[in-house]
């Protein structure tokens, strides 16, 4: 009886540790200061930087808008990661680089962008499966004639 009742309880705490959720955290992870704390106006760039660190990453055409991200990610035993939440801040520095705006955007206001899946058409005709593999069968390189031109027929 006590033999049925461990099995029992180490088969719950086997199954019980396959149905756990973990959590990853991704991108910038929010210490002491948010992002959401700088203030337009006030915050500079060097104190932006000071207070959060470097950005995730920022605008492509010049360097006005820093962005920070991050994600939290839950997986369930062996299904696809979900995405629980994400945020992501754009802070925006006028030209004396002084913090002029701070936008936050979290995952509903995201796109699904949609691109197109066609392929590149090329020239020549496709190679079937027995042709790429049995292709250079039978096709022998023949040794190259290393004398000069002129020596041709002086052996």
């Amino acid at each position: 009886m006590a033999r049925k009742f461990l099995t029992v309880i180490a088969s719950a705490a086997l199954l019980s540790a396959c149905a756990s959720a973990s959590r990853d955290f991704q991108g910038y992870v929010v210490d002491d200061a948010a992002p959401a704390d700088v203030k337009p106006g006030e915050d500079t760039r060097s104190s932006v930087l000071t207070t959060l660190g470097s950005p995730s990453t920022s605008s492509v055409f010049g360097d006005e808008t820093w962005i920070y991200m991050s994600s939290t990610r839950e997986r369930f035993a062996f299904y696809r990661p979900k995405v629980v939440d994400r945020t992501i801040v754009a802070i925006r520095f006028g030209e004396d680089d002084i913090v002029e705006e701070v936008l936050e955007y979290d995952e509903t206001q995201g796109r699904v962008i949609q691109y197109a899946s066609r392929e590149t058409p090329t020239r020549g005709r496709e190679l079937g499966l027995l042709e790429q593999i049995f292709g250079n069968v039978g096709r022998v390189a023949l040794p190259q004639d290393t004398r000069a031109p002129g020596d041709i027929g002086r052996d």
